[in-house]
């Protein structure tokens, strides 16, 4: 069976950049990229806020120069979904498309985690054309413009917060007759002048052909269907962790994320490290990710040196 020093399960910024600072210390990373290799950022167009990109950059550009910048220094990247992992020892064997086996010596988790949608077909049609996951990656391209956002919790009421600083009117769709924010966020979108509010309210149609030219609605009460004028859709209703193949191995919190100790991305599980959007449910930005992936690859290779160190001593 293959013996891996370093494996890499998942391939946006966090695991590339992992990649990139492992590769560099000689560890020979091996990458498993997944189904959708570059994350979410494959479905971004413009990015803006990601240093070194003076004019932005596409999203699916800027993961093909992370990905070579990787394979420059030596990173083998496969094709293949971790299925399921074996940590009750070292090296830990860990099966891809529950087929392949490898063992590896440490492992890195950057699965990311997957905004949760809708599910209509005019939503998924103009994802990236004016329907958008992330308020704080693509709000600045609505300045000045009227925009609506989906959701009732925390993350909603703080995305429609910033947008409300951003655009001249923000909608907020709450599917309930009541927010499941905490009483001090909704205060706070309930007095921004700029955001109505409209409960037991629901998402019938996006509308638009090469770009959102606004939403038709539906109230849940009385079924009564009406549209508003907007060019941009936010959706606030949560995130997915992709770590299921991780439950009962590694301690994961009520959402499924990986929990590591403050300030690191060291697991539970010695040898076994945690990055990007799998981890964080706060920033879920690109460069945080790529931050934590550095970290990884650190940690990592400091724990087989020190694994190393006590063989010797």
């Amino acid at each position: 069976m293959e013996k891996i020093k370093c494996l890499i399960i998942g391939a946006g910024p966090a695991g590339y950049t992992a990649a990139i600072y492992a590769a560099r210390a000689e560890m020979k990373p091996v990458m498993y990229v997944g189904p959708q290799p570059g994350g979410q950022l494959m479905i971004t167009n413009d990015v803006e806020n990601f240093p070194g990109y003076p004019d932005g950059i596409m999203g699916p550009q800027m993961m093909e120069d992370i990905k070579k910048q990787a394979e420059r220094f030596g990173t083998d990247v496969r094709y293949g979904t971790a299925s399921d992992i074996d940590v009750s020892e070292r090296p830990f064997k860990v099966t891809i498309d529950g087929t392949t086996e490898v063992l590896a010596e440490t492992v890195i988790i950057a699965t990311g985690a997957s905004a949760k949608w809708l599910g209509i077909e005019s939503e998924q049609r103009l994802n990236g054309m004016g329907v958008s996951a992330c308020a704080v990656c693509d709000g600045f391209f609505f300045r000045g413009q009227e925009v609506a956002i989906v959701g009732a919790g925390d993350t909603a009421c703080e995305e429609a917060h910033y947008l409300s600083k951003l655009c001249k009117k923000v909608h907020m769709l709450v599917r309930r007759e009541e927010f499941r924010a905490s009483k001090i966020m909704q205060h706070r979108v309930e007095n921004t002048p700029n955001i109505q509010i409209h409960y037991s309210t629901e998402v019938d149609e996006v509308l638009g052909k090469d770009g959102v030219d606004g939403v038709r609605l539906k109230n849940n009460k009385t079924g009564v269907k009406s549209e508003i004028k907007v060019t941009g859709l936010f959706i606030a209703i949560g995130h997915e962790p992709n770590t299921k193949f991780l439950q009962g191995k590694v301690d994961l919190d009520e959402q499924g994320y990986i929990l590591t100790v403050p300030g690191t991305t060291t697991t539970n599980v010695p040898g076994l490290f945690a990055s990007g959007d799998a981890q964080d449910k706060i920033y879920r930005q690109a460069v945080t990710a790529a931050g934590s992936g550095c970290m990884a690859a650190l940690e990592a290779e400091r724990f087989l040196a020190s694994v190393e160190h006590e063989v010797h001593a």
